[in-house]
């Protein structure tokens, strides 16, 4: 079973429209409404592909019953709290192929319940569906305002005492102490890769983060794909001849369902771990192709059937990083 946590949980509200006219009025169909936060959406990508997942989440107890419905099917460990859950708005204008997102920073949780989340965890990391220990964790989201200074690195602690891999999608302190905390592998995208340890390109900020503690590192680079870095050897970047049209909001999320789904499997990990061109090439692989897949649908959370036809037509090359 793969766990999953989000820290700051949303409910997604999606509108899409053919245009939209900026500073006027329009008129649009009813907005989507959906359970999302990144780690959810790694779970519901999961749950459509047959792996069993468990999504950990805090939700603010008015949601918490509207948050368990809308997540049937997908295995779930909610634990309410006082605080409401934020809100995320992505406006998809079709005409212009352009998605505009605007996500409240959430609420804090009271310590309590920051201790409470953390039993959740560590509970749904100990006991698969059969009773063994989890397969990995992917940590994934933005840390809301008021968590404590050392969330990452407890969770990251968790993962590894079960002994599951530990993946990591976050963006500013969050990302630096995952690296730090020795988390087997984090995702930004560019941009917050940049934010985090300068705009050096892709591989050299890969590499800051591996200085600190990472052991490997995905760039996400929207439109142009995405690079796998491993620990040594060379790096694989993967890529589809020309972007898809569709909405972008969940492919980052899809790319970590992506990677989450081979480090389960121990002798793919180590050869990973090891700069084994085959293993980083599948990771690169699968991660492009899924993420492509998720831009594909309408809602984050979903990947297109067509993912392993995209998966037989990426473009993939080897970068050896000492040219």
């Amino acid at each position: 079973m793969i766990v999953t946590l989000t820290p700051n949980p949303a409910v997604d509200l999606t509108i899409a429209a053919d245009a939209i006219a900026r500073g006027g009025t329009s008129v649009v169909d009813a907005a989507s409404a959906r359970a999302g936060g990144k780690g959810i959406n790694v779970s519901r990508v999961l749950a459509q592909v047959g792996v069993a997942t468990r999504a950990v989440a805090p939700v603010g107890s008015a949601e918490a019953a509207w948050f368990a419905a809308d997540l049937a099917g997908v295995g779930h460990a909610l634990i309410e709290c006082d605080r409401p859950t934020r809100r995320s708005y992505a406006l998809h204008e079709a005409a212009a192929d352009v998605t505009s997102v605007v996500n409240e920073r959430g609420a804090p949780l009271a310590p309590g319940e920051w201790a409470r989340v953390l039993r959740a965890l560590d509970a749904a990391l100990a006991a698969g569906p059969r009773g063994d220990p989890a397969a990995a964790l992917a940590v994934c989201g933005s840390i809301p305002p008021g968590a404590p200074d050392d969330l990452v690195a407890r969770v990251v602690a968790l993962g590894a005492r079960c002994g599951a891999p530990v993946v990591v999608d976050t963006c500013g302190p969050g990302l630096l102490a995952a690296a730090r905390a020795g988390a087997t592998l984090v995702k930004p995208n560019r941009d917050e890769l940049a934010e985090a340890v300068g705009d050096a390109g892709p591989l050299a900020g890969a590499a800051a983060l591996q200085a600190l503690g990472a052991r490997v590192v995905i760039v996400s680079l929207g439109p142009d794909g995405l690079v796998v870095v491993p620990p040594r050897g060379p790096a694989v970047r993967a890529r589809l001849a020309a972007p898809l049209r569709g909405n972008p909001t969940g492919a980052g999320d899809a790319a970590v369902a992506g990677a989450v789904s081979l480090l389960v499997d121990a002798p793919l990990r180590r050869a990973l771990l090891g700069g084994e061109v085959a293993a980083t090439t599948a990771v690169a692989r699968r991660a492009a192709a899924w993420s492509a897949a998720a831009v594909l649908m309408p809602r984050a959370g979903e990947l297109h059937p067509d993912h392993p036809r995209l998966e037989r037509e990426l473009m993939v090359e080897a970068i050896d990083r000492r040219e």
